[in-house]
C-alpha cells in the first residue's frame, strides 16, 4: 500500500532549472508581463472614455482585455518570483487558488473569443438586425453566461483537485499550478480528473474554436459571395486572417496539452507550450485587434487632445 502524503506547500520547479537563464528569462517575461499591462490596460481605458467606442465590438473586447490583464497576473508574478528565489514552494491553498483562477480566467477567454467571432458575424451578415440582435442587454447576458459558465467549470476542478491524495514527490514540474502535472503526484483513483481534462476542458477549448471559425468563414465566404469586391474581400481576409492567429495561437496550445494524454515527456512539451498560451497570448490580442483599428487610434488621438496644451496661458 503506498505511502499517503499530507500536503501544505508543492515546490514549483519552474520553467528551467538551468542558473545562467534564469536572468534572461526574468527579463524576457517581466517585459512580456509589463506590455500586457500597459496594452490592455490601455484598450480598457480607451474604451471607458471615448463614447463612440460604446458599441458591442468594444464591449467585448474590453471584456477581453480586463481578462487578459487578470490572467497573464495569474501565472507571470509567481514564474518572475520563482526566477528570482531559491524557495520556489507554494503553499496547497495557494496551489488550488491559482488553478481555479487559471482555468476561470482561461474558460472565460475561450468562450469571449466564440462570442467576439458570432459577434462579427451577425455585425457584417446581418447588418440591418445588428443593433436588435446584439443590443445592451444581450451583450452584457453573453458575458455574464461567459464569466459564470468558466467559474463554476473551475470549481470543479478546483473541488476535485483539492481531494486528491499524495504519496509521490511534491516536487511540480511546472512554472504555475495546473491540474495536469499535479495529477503525476497523485495517488489513487484520478480517473475523474483525467476525465474532465480530456472531455470537458477539451471539449470546451475545442467546441470554442470550431464556433470561432465557422463564424469567420462564413464571413469571409458571405463577402465573397454577397459583394464581389476585391478591396472589401482583402480587407476582410486582412482582418480575420490576424484574429485567427490570434485563436491558433490560444486555442491550439490548450488543445495540444490538455486533450493528450500526460507522460513524462509530455510535461517537458506542456510547460513550453504553456508559454504561448499563459504569455504570449494576452500580449498578443491588443496588438492584433486594435493595431489596425482605426477607431481606437483616433479615440487615442481625441482623448490626448481633450487637454489643450494652451490652456490657461494669459
Amino acid at each position: 500500500m503506498e505511502n499517503v502524503t499530507t500536503v501544505s506547500e508543492f515546490l514549483l520547479l519552474g520553467l528551467t532549472s538551468v542558473q545562467y537563464l534564469q536572468p534572461f528569462f526574468f527579463v524576457l517575461f517581466l517585459i512580456i508581463y509589463l506590455i500586457s499591462l500597459v496594452g490592455n490596460g490601455a484598450i480598457l481605458v480607451i474604451i471607458i472614455l471615448e463614447p463612440k467606442l460604446h458599441s458591442p465590438m468594444y464591449f467585448f473586447l474590453g471584456n477581453l482585455s480586463c481578462l487578459d490583464i487578470c490572467y497573464s497576473s495569474v501565472t507571470l508574478p509567481k514564474l518572475l518570483l520563482t526566477l528570482l528565489s531559491t524557495r520556489r514552494v507554494i503553499s496547497f491553498l495557494g496551489f488550488i487558488t491559482q488553478l481555479h483562477f487559471f482555468h476561470f480566467l482561461g474558460c472565460s477567454e475561450a468562450i469571449l473569443l466564440a462570442i467576439m467571432g458570432f459577434d462579427r458575424f451577425v455585425a457584417i451578415c446581418y447588418p440591418l438586425h445588428y443593433a436588435m440582435l446584439m443590443n445592451h442587454q444581450v451583450c452584457v447576458l453573453l458575458a455574464a453566461v461567459a464569466w459564470l459558465t468558466s467559474f463554476l467549470y473551475a470549481l470543479m476542478h478546483s473541488v476535485l483537485t483539492a481531494r486528491l491524495n499524495f504519496c509521490h514527490s511534491l516536487k511540480l514540474h511546472h512554472f504555475f499550478c495546473d491540474v495536469k502535472p499535479l495529477l503525476e503526484l497523485a495517488c489513487g483513483d484520478t480517473q475523474v480528473n483525467q476525465w474532465l481534462i480530456s472531455i470537458i476542458t477539451g471539449g470546451i477549448s475545442m467546441g470554442a474554436f470550431f464556433l470561432t471559425l465557422l463564424s469567420y468563414l462564413y464571413v469571409v465566404g458571405f463577402l465573397l459571395f454577397e459583394h464581389q469586391s476585391c478591396s472589401t474581400l482583402h480587407k476582410a481576409l486582412s482582418t480575420c486572417a490576424s484574429h485567427l492567429m490570434v485563436l491558433c495561437l490560444f486555442y491550439g496550445p490548450v488543445g495540444f496539452t490538455y486533450i493528450r494524454p500526460a507522460s513524462a515527456t509530455s510535461m517537458v512539451q506542456d510547460r513550453m507550450v504553456a508559454v504561448i498560451y499563459s504569455a504570449v497570448t494576452p500580449v498578443l490580442n491588443p496588438l492584433i485587434y486594435t493595431l489596425r483599428n482605426k477607431e481606437v487610434w483616433l479615440a487615442l488621438k481625441k482623448i490626448f487632445r481633450r487637454k489643450d496644451p494652451h490652456q490657461g496661458e494669459p
